[in-house]
């Protein structure tokens, strides 16, 4: 039961996810999205049609699983019963940190947020985001409009207006996160309207990579591969351990998203310091290859010394680490949607070797490559 008529990845994903695990365990799986009809007119004839369910559970399928020996797998995040049922969702919290990361790493100093208050998805990862961006010391503009924006008229010019006050609030360079892919749509047609250049002006990261939103038109839209065919493997898994008759885990099982897909609405890299702007495009164009603090000196024509002491004032941090900070993004980039091999990866982002890589992975994420990979992919 997983709301099929909706064609979003959290929907469709999740099925095309449950259904591979299905095809491994030679499983039959039947769409039902009243199951909690079926089971409740089966069960008045003695007998229930299904082993087990997996669900974007309501109230209603809780309390009418509630005395049967029918176990079910919850899916959505923002389900009223999300404390009383086993549940497999993305780490929203981690997708957060991502996004305020992403944007801190181009030198964004201002920020600003927009989600819904009743998707809790949109409240997990902006709160992440928030405190990210707060670690290093910086603030937060956050606006909340309701999750059904567009269902009227009336909602609709409401939630315009708020976004519209929480614009006027902004001044640029800034990084923005908008919680869907829809609304970031609204968010970079309001930033034409006021004559906001994007990136250069307004840096936004969107939703959950749903490609038709994402991609067209220009200026394509920077989001977060959430993995939710992911979510429906192990939701799978998990249900298969359940009608096993295994324990329900003690609580929601999180996935770690894929990983960011870099888009043009930020690409961009807001420093005040034009040498120091010119060095990270140097940077980002050639990480790539075998570079060092003295090659991106001698790029600009300017002396190593005077370079890093920029960068220390600016970034407060060496060159060395910025370029490996850009190596490691490109490379968990390749990892969490490729198949490529770690020696060609560790090559292609200027790593050099694959030893090289799996240290700096370890040291910064406290994982191998390999478990990286294995931690994002099916």
């Amino acid at each position: 039961m997983l709301d099929l008529n909706w064609p979003y990845k959290r929907h469709a994903s999740v099925y095309a996810g449950t259904q591979k695990y299905v095809e491994e365990q030679g499983w039959e799986s039947v769409i039902d999205e009243y199951v909690y009809d079926s089971i409740s007119s089966a069960r008045n004839k003695g007998e229930v049609p299904y082993d087990g369910i997996i669900a974007r559970a309501s109230k209603l399928l809780a309390e009418r699983t509630r005395n049967l020996e029918l176990p079910v797998v919850n899916v959505w995040s923002s389900s009223p019963v999300r404390d009383l049922l086993p549940s497999v969702f993305p780490d929203y919290e981690a997708s957060g940190h991502m996004r305020a990361e992403h944007l801190l790493s181009r030198g964004l100093r201002k920020f600003a947020c927009l989600g819904c208050r009743t998707d809790s998805s949109d409240v997990f990862e902006i709160a992440a985001f928030q405190n990210a961006v707060q670690e290093y010391g910086y603030a937060c503009q956050t606006a909340w409009i309701p999750l059904a924006f567009s269902q009227t008229l009336k909602k609709w010019k409401d939630s315009a207006e708020t976004i519209d006050a929480w614009m006027q609030r902004w001044s640029s360079p800034i990084g923005v996160f908008v919680g869907g892919d829809q609304l970031g749509r609204m968010v970079v047609q309001k930033c034409r309207e006021r004559g906001l250049r994007v990136p250069e002006d307004v840096a936004i990261i969107a939703g959950r990579n749903e490609e038709v939103l994402c991609e067209r038109p220009s200026p394509s839209i920077t989001s977060v591969e959430m993995g939710f065919e992911r979510v429906g493997y192990e939701a799978a898994r998990l249900l298969g351990h359940l009608m096993d008759g295994g324990e329900p885990p003690r609580r929601p099982l999180l996935l770690q998203p894929e990983g960011l897909v870099v888009r043009e609405s930020t690409d961009f890299f807001a420093v005040q310091d034009e040498l120091v702007a010119a060095a990270l495009e140097f940077i980002a164009k050639n990480s790539h290859s075998r570079i060092g603090q003295d090659d991106v000196a001698r790029a600009l024509a300017v002396e190593t010394r005077t370079l890093q002491n920029r960068f220390r004032k600016v970034l407060g941090q060496p060159i060395a680490a910025t370029v490996r900070k850009v190596r490691l993004e490109r490379a968990k980039r390749e990892l969490a949607q490729t198949d490529r091999s770690l020696k060609n990866i560790a090559r292609d982002v200027g790593f050099g070797s694959p030893m090289r890589m799996y240290e700096l992975f370890k040291r910064e994420l406290g994982v191998t490559p390999i478990e990286f990979r294995r931690q994002r992919r099916i």
